[in-house]
């Protein structure tokens, strides 16, 4: 009986610490879904481009002893100016129609921001400043680690502010526009490439959030990070439905959620391949995600 309550609740307590965290794949999955809603691409540099964001802010705290906050604000810009020049490097010049062409530019990006960061950091993990990281919420047998509660609400208060932005604001309408009806929206006087490379650095602004929140939570930063901070957020992006923001908000708390708990009961080893298996569950079962629409041809 005692068993079975201790599993009870280190599975509660999984399940809350994968939650917390899940913002931040949130976040990553947001991102991938606004720039494949804007242009119907995929962006394969989005993780290493908001993981780069967090090694400028870290770079500003150890160079010039930045405060955490300035540090954070340093990666938001950092990778919306990354964001930038990814969009016209791999999408700006290369034809519309060509879809594969600016897959494998953007896949090209990726490595190449990568080699940066290995390049400049001798790919040897950093130590990221965290806020709260000392603090402990007791719940009855349950504990809220501070540092995951920041992170927590930070996301969230991203989250509401790219829903104002996108459904209260000039740029969000022609946003929605391009991404609905890019001919009509040029008709109606809308530039389409300032609108598409406004939403990069949205994204951009985004993906700062995360990566630096992923750094503020795990406390390192490592370019050994950046391949599976892409697969995850490729996994929330498809579950979550592409094109879905709230389908890669909900997507991005269960895989967090659920890699928790199969980190508990299956151990490090094991846990990113029942994720996976989660991927082929949905592609099977619901291939269009949580809450996307069946396209139909017309």
């Amino acid at each position: 009986m005692d068993d079975i309550v201790f599993y009870t609740v280190e599975i509660i307590q999984s399940i809350i610490d994968g939650v917390l965290f899940g913002s931040t794949y949130a976040l990553i999955g947001i991102g991938f879904t606004l720039i494949f809603g804007a242009m119907h691409k995929l962006n394969m540099t989005y993780a290493a481009a908001s993981l780069a964001g967090a090694y400028i802010g870290l770079a500003f705290f150890t160079l010039f002893d930045a405060p955490v906050m300035l540090v954070f604000l340093a990666a938001i810009v950092g990778s919306a100016g990354i964001g930038l020049i990814v969009y016209y490097i791999c999408f700006r010049y290369i034809p519309v129609e060509d879809h594969l062409a600016a897959l494998m530019a953007s896949v090209g990006a990726l490595f190449f921001i990568d080699e940066i960061v290995i390049h400049a950091t001798n790919a040897s993990p950093l130590t990221f400043p965290a806020l709260f990281d000392d603090v402990m919420f007791e719940l009855g047998p349950f504990g809220i680690r501070g540092d995951l509660l920041f992170v927590f609400a930070v996301s969230l208060i991203s989250m509401a502010a790219l829903w104002y932005v996108l459904y209260r604001t000039r740029l969000g309408l022609a946003t929605r526009a391009v991404s609905q009806q890019g001919i009509a929206a040029q008709l109606c006087g809308i530039d389409i490439h300032r609108t598409n490379g406004t939403t990069f650095v949205v994204a951009g602004m985004l993906g700062g959030v995360a990566g630096s929140m992923i750094g503020a939570s795990v406390g390192i930063l490592s370019p050994l990070l950046t391949l599976p901070i892409t697969i995850k957020g490729l996994i929330v992006t498809v579950i979550g439905g592409l094109g879905s923001i709230p389908g890669a908000i909900v997507a991005g708390f269960l895989v967090g959620a659920l890699e928790n708990v199969f980190l508990f009961v299956r151990g490090v080893n094991e846990r990113d391949m029942y994720i996976m298996l989660l991927l082929f569950v949905f592609l099977v079962f619901r291939p269009h995600g949580i809450f996307s629409r069946r396209a139909e041809r017309d």
